[in-house]
């Protein structure tokens, strides 16, 4: 398992942790052919799952999860200005999604609208070699409602490890995982609840993916910002 979850308190993260295997999307409008979304249903997270989700003294900072609290004090008008104190001068906003309650999953493709499931991203256009240098994401919901952050306990490359002899020469991208997943080989998803005020940073270069508002009655706005940055920079929810 490559999916890593900084995280001091196992009971702070089962309590906000799900966990299920994925399915393919297949002749649902919504959704591109073959996405790679939650099967459902979702079942608790053990201790024993939490204590292998523990970074270890090795872990890179580029490739870690952490569930973070908004700085103190009042948000800034300018949210561009949010990630200043972050330790990344260079951090860039990419601004904000809205994301309708209900959704399984939330990122549409930006040609027909259709939703794309769990993906990776390519913001950094990073070959094999270098994928876990990527710049992590930060997320924060800005509400009204809760959201989800999911993620594959899986990291592209070892997803390219499985498919191709020779991964190295080759640009990761979602559809390997896609084709990774319509093999049917083992792949399960988590699902951390982010209430308004809550984020996280997270490889999503690296990792499988995706927002989450499923069994939410309210919609959810998230701001998005990428950058390298240490970790620790924000207080932590787990």
């Amino acid at each position: 398992m490559n999916l890593v979850i900084a995280h001091s308190d196992p009971a702070a993260l089962i309590e906000r942790c799900e966990v299920t295997g994925i399915r393919l999307a297949r002749g649902e409008p919504e959704y591109e052919p073959g996405a790679v979304l939650p099967a459902g249903p979702w079942q608790r997270l053990t201790a024993e799952l939490a204590a292998r989700l523990r970074p270890t003294v090795h872990t890179a900072d580029s490739t870690l999860v952490e569930l973070v609290k908004l700085p103190e004090g009042p948000v800034p008008a300018d949210l561009a200005a949010l990630v200043d104190p972050l330790g990344d001068r260079q951090a860039v906003h990419l601004g904000q999604a809205a994301s309708p309650a209900t959704a399984l999953t939330t990122t549409p493709n930006h040609r027909d609208g259709r939703r794309i499931g769990l993906h990776v991203d390519n913001w950094d256009r990073l070959d094999y070699p270098t994928k876990h240098t990527g710049r992590r994401r930060l997320c924060f919901n800005l509400g009204p409602g809760t959201r989800y952050l999911l993620l594959g306990d899986l990291d592209i490359r070892a997803i390219c490890r499985a498919l191709h002899h020779a991964p190295e020469s080759r640009y990761p991208h979602t559809d390997d995982l896609r084709a990774y997943a319509a093999g049917l080989q083992p792949l399960r998803c988590f699902r951390l609840r982010l209430e308004p005020g809550e984020g996280y940073i997270a490889p999503t270069e690296l990792l499988p993916h995706d927002g989450s508002t499923e069994q939410q009655a309210e919609p959810s706005t998230a701001a998005f910002w990428l950058g390298h940055w240490p970790r620790g920079v924000l207080p932590t929810l787990v």
